[in-house]
């Protein structure tokens, strides 16, 4: 069956000198491998520049449904950015991002909202000039709301402690040790009430966007299966510290 899409890149591996295996976020099928194969030939539009992580692409493929790898017959860029892969926060940002979707939509299913999320989020960040730095963690919070542990920040009261097994506040610690101090756990409405246009008002030093991105993390590992320690965190870090 021939279809057409919109995709974003998740990865690209290396399967030889002249293919790859690359995983990408569709708006119409979810996350799809494709086997793509690199000729040798100057002209060819089949360029290995069109699968860097975070690539939004326009695909023509045929499905088979029975197939692990499907293979590409037409790709193009469906968005050129402008500077996310070229700016140095933006950047290692990128990286980071790539890593973090490639883990979360490991086996994620057609979500068309999901989809215009992560579309709009990509696009703003490279349209965006100056007061990105808490993007990754705005665009990860709000994110939740797509995967069914999102925090119900209506029920936050001060001084509560957020349970994070449970993804809920409570005003008690629960019995359990994944969970925030009041203190901590204040942070969280706070983040869930900001969006891109609004985050530059809030300001966090770069302990503090450490440590939340620590506990974004731990709470991602809590509800996604085999979600791993992020490699390019670190790599974050250094570039914003």
């Amino acid at each position: 069956m021939q279809e057409k899409t919109q995709g974003v890149v998740l990865r690209a591996l290396k399967y030889n000198d002249n293919a790859q295996i690359v995983d990408i976020y569709t708006a119409t099928r979810g996350t799809v491998s494709f086997m793509v194969k690199f000729p040798r030939s100057r002209k060819s539009a089949m360029k290995s520049v069109l699968f860097r992580p975070l690539s939004i692409l326009e695909i023509d493929f045929e499905y088979r449904p029975k197939s692990n790898l499907q293979r590409i017959g037409d790709v193009r860029f469906g968005y050129t950015y402008q500077s996310l892969p070229y700016e140095p926060y933006k950047a290692s940002m990128a990286l980071f991002l790539a890593e973090f979707l490639c883990r979360v939509l490991k086996h994620e299913a057609e979500n068309g909202p999901l989809f215009a999320y992560i579309l709009y989020s990509l696009q703003w960040l490279d349209a965006s000039e100056r007061s990105f730095s808490n993007f990754h963690l705005v665009f990860i919070t709000r994110l939740t709301r797509f995967f069914g542990f999102y925090p119900n920040v209506e029920t936050w009261h001060e001084g509560d402690y957020f349970d994070m097994l449970n993804a809920c506040f409570v005003p008690v610690p629960p019995f359990h040790q994944a969970y925030l101090r009041p203190r901590e756990a204040a942070t969280i409405p706070l983040f869930m009430r900001m969006n891109y246009d609004s985050m530059r008002f809030f300001a966090m030093n770069r302990q503090e966007r450490e440590r939340y991105i620590e506990v974004l993390n731990a709470y991602y590992r809590l509800h996604v299966p085999d979600f791993p320690e992020l490699k390019s965190l670190d790599v974050l870090k250094e570039v914003f510290s």
